[in-house]
């Protein structure tokens, strides 16, 4: 069966009014092969071999053009893909690694002056108020240029109250909720005194970047959460609208 692009090519003659035959192929736009090959006389016994599985598998459906005798280092086939330059495909990123420990601060909670009081998150209360019934927490308060442990009352407006400047501050703003886990204790220590052998739970620094803890004071039969640090010489807590001193206190330890 005669295909169209073996139909000859006709040119109009002026000579004689008529068509005349030109023996010439066409011109191929070499960026654009010619999708149908002519036959240029090949014989069935012309025809290119098929690639042949070395490996028992299923033939290719193309050979590779950068096969190397012997060997297959520079292989580079139709699975693989024609890639110039050849990149190796991306490692896929292993999952972050998990703490084999809580960071030193432990795990926290951000809140802000208006936002509600995560109860269901915020574990056991370390105190009572002086009621004996309103629950008390800690965490720290988030300042200008300084991070002080806080005693968090979800009852108080605002509910977050740093013993700061001689005075129970009511502090506004952002503030970290901490909730006390089975793996933290209050240990008895006084006059600002790291417990021989214990690592307190971080809980924040001055503006100088001396170190602040979570201490725990009693006082007027209460416990009230507040700061201590070995610069301080005691425990400072918000109590009674001032900033308390207590000598003798206890301090949140890593168990």
């Amino acid at each position: 069966m005669q295909q169209p692009h073996d139909s000859p090519w006709f040119l109009s003659d002026s000579s004689d009014g008529g068509p005349t035959r030109d023996q010439r192929t066409p011109e191929v736009d070499p960026a654009f092969p010619d999708p149908a090959p002519r036959n240029f006389g090949f014989t069935p016994q012309h025809r290119f071999p098929e690639p042949q599985p070395q490996d028992g598998s299923q033939p290719r459906a193309f050979p590779s053009p950068f096969s190397q005798e012997g060997g297959n280092d520079g292989e580079r086939s139709v699975e693989k893909g024609l890639h110039f330059p050849f990149h190796k495909p991306k490692p896929q990123e292993a999952p972050p690694p998990k703490y084999d420990q809580p960071p030193p601060s432990g795990f926290r909670i951000p809140l802000a002056t208006n936002a509600q009081f995560p109860s269901n998150q915020a574990g056991s209360p370390p105190s009572v108020d002086a009621d004996g019934t309103t629950p008390v927490f800690v965490g720290s308060a988030i300042l200008e240029d300084s991070v002080h442990p806080c005693k968090i009352v979800p009852s108080l407006r605002p509910p977050c109250r740093v013993a700061y400047g001689g005075t129970e501050l009511e502090h506004h703003g952002r503030y970290d909720l901490l909730p006390i886990t089975q793996e933290m204790e209050w240990v008895p220590t006084k006059e600002g005194k790291i417990p021989s052998g214990r690592r307190p739970v971080e809980g924040g620094y001055e503006s100088n970047g001396g170190k602040l803890f979570h201490a725990l004071a009693r006082i007027d039969n209460v416990n009230v959460p507040g700061k201590a640090g070995e610069h301080l010489g005691g425990a400072n807590v918000p109590f009674g609208g001032y900033e308390q001193i207590v000598r003798e206190y206890k301090i949140l330890c890593w168990r």
